[in-house]
């Protein structure tokens, strides 16, 4: 075990960042003594160098909290990943110094703007980030899709599309009455057994979403009427709030 003191002198990381690294959840001590000290063992070292990596990499710390907290977090793919980001940072700044070398000789007088182009490196981060960030909901819907062939999911698609249909010839009932809030159930269930566990706050946020005015909303009204979408919004809103 370590103390506080001993983790910063060996990582160079301050006293203060880890204690609000402790604060935030991201890198809490292993142990915690009777007079206040805090102890880090060898995975929480571990943790550390993960997270230092992660930063090198300028990934928010909210973010890095999210990954290195995730029960699927697979610290060997997270390294492979992590090499090959810093090796497309490595590539990337040989360049910038061969190319500040060639106005050095050229005194200034090479045009070559090719050399600040960072989108290779910027969209293996995002794609990265993608996959690290997934929430536990998408990896469900993921593993269900890839039992399912293209006639499955056409079905289940088609059958879910229906359900907002059947929204469609409740918009002259209230978005309170019991019909419609039984359809909201129905729409929960739904999702629940045939994409991902569907609690009361991700159907919040899907309610929100169906009502927000983008592609989902259009996609809802025109297959269940103009104002459909923005019902079933109301209609999820007064469910959730019950």
């Amino acid at each position: 075990m370590m103390t506080v003191k001993e983790v910063s002198k060996l990582t160079g990381v301050s006293i203060r960042t880890l204690h609000y690294y402790d604060e935030i959840g991201l890198l809490p001590p292993s142990k915690i003594t009777d007079s206040g000290y805090r102890l880090y063992n060898d995975v929480a070292l571990e943790q550390l160098q993960q997270i230092l990596l992660f930063r090198q990499l300028e990934f928010p710390l909210k973010d890095i909290k999210k990954i290195i907290t995730d029960k699927d977090f697979d610290k060997n793919k997270a390294l492979s990943q992590q090499i090959e980001l810093l090796a497309l940072r490595k590539e990337h700044l040989e360049k910038l110094i061969a190319f500040a070398r060639r106005l050095q000789l050229t005194g200034g007088n090479h045009m070559d703007f090719s050399v600040f182009d960072t989108s290779k490196m910027d969209n293996y981060a995002k794609k990265a980030k993608e996959q690290w960030g997934k929430t536990d909901a998408y990896k469900e819907f993921e593993k269900k899709e890839k039992k399912r062939n293209q006639e499955e999911k056409n079905t289940i698609l088609s059958a879910f599309m229906d359900i907002f249909v059947e929204f469609g010839t409740m918009q002259n009932e209230n978005a309170d009455s019991e019909i419609v809030q039984l359809q909201v159930k129905k729409l929960q269930d739904y999702i629940t057994e045939h994409f991902y566990h569907c609690t009361n706050k991700i159907l919040a946020g899907l309610g929100k979403m169906y009502a927000a005015g983008g592609e989902f909303t259009k996609n809802i009204d025109k297959v269940a009427g103009e104002g459909c979408a923005e019902f079933v919004g109301e209609a999820i809103e007064i469910y959730i709030r019950k």
